[in-house]
């Protein structure tokens, strides 16, 4: 099959169409990303319905925010940053001078033949045929896959309005699927593996200000690394060429690469015939190489020192759309340490230096994205928390170790409440064999465990002198008992079975822990 030609269409701009959904009040609209910086202190906030590109778009958005503000100069003291960013904060919006400039002096036509925003052309003459756009659109089924939910399918490839497929588009760059892709060749060498994107399986923390001003200014990351060339950091939309595959790990330079050059996959939308719709994609590898290490700034990570490993010490915390936003405090609100197992996302060091008045009421967005590590997609989530800076370790050091007691002692009594339940079930049911699954009382009671445990939580806040582990043994012994009231009432050896497990709830949460 011959490659399409290039598209001859009515241009489409990332910069000035608009394709981004924003809300002011109770009032929605779209706009493109010139208008995003310049009504950005009229703005309350995004309100895309896809929270994997809300995540995408912030830290795009990161990135022109500092190159707006000066606040991309490496050569900046942490005072002289500070200060820097707070003098653009006082000054109530961003410039329109400088957002003009910036996005007049880059590419930004998504259906551009030479440099079409964040794609990469020369897939016209590499990949032999199109991924569809079935294969391109989140939840559709593509291939020989069965349409359960939809009503599309090889015949019925209905195209995606434009605004639609650059949402998309954000998503596969930075949630993309790893695994069988289509087919590439480069160098008369073709290959189809590809490798998931940087943020697969993550869970992102933003910060949320009163407007999105506030909010774009708040989520710029600081620079820690080492002595920076000026100039030799980039965006994919800045770079002089369109980008080919990668035959050597690019530096993951601050903040232009660290936020938006990180993409596995290459990209290439086909469009309609007047440029409001996308008929078709390809969809393939952007790079054989392995991946860099390098730590997201709105990222959580576990710590595993003992491992050899340099590229597996720090695990990201994964998206589990089942787990409440609050169980994450503990990480979230306790100082760095370097003895710790858990850190908290590196955009919380750079806060507290935000003006009282915003710090105060800025708040965090959770965007979640719950999938494999290969190419399942499972279920994307969202949560906004209240205004929690005023309880980091930093700030109330009670408060915040108090908050961590409390999560802990949660996790420890759903970990009992699992253990007792399992107990439970065999002895009512006098079963002996090995299970390769928990009983049916033991999810059925965590689910009805951990809203209680929320309830709990927020109460033991206010409550100080309450001792955490017999209120959170309370939740799961109430819990346990709802769980069963139908076995209890039918078996007498369920309902001693049951009492059993209660007395050993509290037993166990009355028993001190041994010090580490």
């Amino acid at each position: 099959m011959s490659p399409l030609p290039p598209p001859t269409t009515t241009p489409f701009s990332a910069a000035d169409n608009p394709w981004i959904d924003v809300r002011t009040g109770g009032r929605y609209a779209q706009v493109g990303l010139r208008s995003l910086f310049l009504d950005a202190h009229r703005i309350d906030d995004l309100a895309l319905p896809q929270p994997p590109a809300a995540s995408a778009l912030l830290r795009i958005a990161a990135a022109i925010t500092a190159r707006i503000t000066g606040l991309d100069a490496p050569e900046l003291t942490a005072s002289q940053w500070n200060a820097l960013r707070r003098s653009r904060l006082a000054e109530g919006r961003f410039g329109p001078d400088a957002v003009h400039t910036y996005f007049d002096q880059h590419a930004w036509d998504v259906f551009d033949p030479i440099r079409p925003w964040l794609q990469t052309p020369s897939l016209r003459t590499e990949c032999d045929h199109s991924t569809s756009i079935n294969g391109f659109v989140p939840g559709r089924p593509a291939g020989r896959n069965f349409a359960w939910f939809s009503p599309h399918g090889h015949h019925t490839a209905e195209p995606v309005p434009t605004a639609e497929a650059l949402q998309i588009l954000l998503i596969h760059h930075y949630y993309g699927r790893s695994g069988t892709g289509t087919p590439r060749t480069v160098d008369d060498v073709t290959s189809q593996e590809q490798t998931s994107g940087p943020l697969r399986s993550s869970v992102s923390f933003h910060p949320l200000g009163r407007t999105l001003h506030e909010t774009l200014l708040a989520g710029v990351p600081a620079f820690t690394g080492d002595d920076q060339s000026p100039g030799a950091d980039t965006c994919p939309w800045e770079e002089a060429v369109s980008p080919g595959p990668q035959t050597a790990p690019s530096p993951v330079t601050w903040p232009g690469r660290q936020l938006t050059g990180l993409s596995r996959h290459a990209v290439l939308l086909v469009p309609g015939d007047d440029g409001t719709t996308v008929t078709d994609a390809y969809l393939t590898w952007a790079t054989q190489e392995d991946k860099p290490i390098t730590t997201d700034p709105y990222l959580a990570y576990r710590i595993i020192p003992e491992t050899k490993k340099v590229d597996q010490r720090r695990i990201i915390h994964r998206a589990d759309a089942s787990r409440a936003w609050w169980r994450d405090l503990e990480t979230l609100l306790l100082a760095p340490d370097e003895h710790g197992t858990q850190l908290r996302p590196a955009i919380f060091d750079t806060l507290n230096d935000l003006p009282e008045p915003l710090r105060r009421s800025l708040r965090i967005r959770v965007h979640g994205f719950d999938q494999d590590g290969k190419a399942v997609d499972l279920q994307w989530y969202t949560a906004i928390t209240p205004p929690l800076l005023n309880w980091t370790q930093e700030h109330d050091p009670a408060k915040a170790q108090r908050i961590a007691e409390c999560c802990r002692e949660a996790e420890q009594a759903a970990q009992r409440l699992q253990t007792v339940t399992k107990g439970a079930w065999d002895t009512a049911m006098r079963s002996s064999r090995r299970r390769t699954t928990p009983p049916p009382w033991v999810n059925k009671s965590l689910t009805r465990y951990w809203p209680k445990a929320e309830t709990v939580f927020w109460r033991l806040l206010e409550e100080p002198d309450t001792p955490a582990p017999t209120a959170f043994a309370a939740a799961a012994a109430a819990a346990l008992r709802e769980t069963t009231e139908a076995a209890r009432t039918r078996q007498t050896s369920a309902a001693r079975a049951v009492a059993h497990a209660v007395q050993e709830l509290y037993r166990r949460s009355a028993t001190p822990r041994k010090a580490a």
